[in-house]
């Protein structure tokens, strides 16, 4: 992928110079892992790209339950909402691995999309990829037991993320099995059930961060029943 930007984001749909444009800006900042990038409720309005490293965007409900509903990485924008419609923060976004972004004041960042019109366009283009996605998971989250939900879960990753090995079809993720099941909408126990019985029939193999895939076949069917 070009310049190694996520499918979807807002640098990924930016020609070289509109990227280059935006990416001068703003200002460097640096989070380590576990840093808070973006606070829930708070009432800033200053706007990221994040240019290398992933986040997990997540949401505590009233009852104290955090949700995870989105992982963001190289390309992506975050707090791009505060910004055009002064709305405090709807979510937190952490740091899962060390994280470089270029950050911009609201007017900084509101002058660049009238300079550029290119940038207010892949704008929209990425906002309307994350209604499309919003509007799959509600759906999904509706429709389909923790079983099916993760396996349409890993049916993504291996098509966004998976390297082809010896072994089968690899991704790296950074999340844990609580992380996962936050991320469902379902219970740590069921997720690492799900995860056993794919594992004992020989569709999968999990270590450290990392998921090996050697049926995908099998795990796309799962996703059709």
């Amino acid at each position: 992928m070009r310049h190694g930007d996520v499918d979807g984001s807002l640098l990924a749909f930016l020609p070289d110079g509109d990227r280059e444009f935006l990416l001068t800006r703003g200002i460097g900042r640096s989070f380590a892992v576990n840093d808070v990038l973006l606070h829930q409720d708070d009432p800033s309005d200053h706007v990221q790209v994040v240019k290398s490293g992933w986040v997990r965007v997540s949401t505590v409900l009233e009852d104290g339950r955090e949700i995870i509903y989105a992982l963001r990485g190289p390309g992506d924008v975050l707090g791009e909402l505060a910004a055009l419609q002064g709305w405090t923060r709807t979510a937190s976004v952490r740091a899962i691995e060390p994280v470089d972004v270029v950050q911009y004041s609201r007017s900084q960042f509101l002058a660049v999309l009238k300079d550029r019109h290119q940038v207010a366009l892949a704008l929209m283009s990425t906002m309307a990829t994350r209604l499309r996605e919003a509007e799959r998971a509600r759906v999904g989250s509706a429709a389909l037991d923790v079983s099916k939900r993760l396996a349409h879960h890993l049916v993504e990753l291996i098509d966004e993320r998976g390297i082809r090995t010896a072994e089968g079809v690899e991704v790296r993720t950074p999340l844990s099995q609580e992380d996962i099941a936050r991320q469902l909408g379902g219970s740590r126990r069921a997720v690492a059930r799900a995860l056993a019985v794919l594992r004992s029939r020989g569709v999968l193999s999990t270590g450290r961060k990392r998921i090996v895939v050697h049926r995908p076949e099998v795990l796309r069917s799962l996703t059709q029943i």
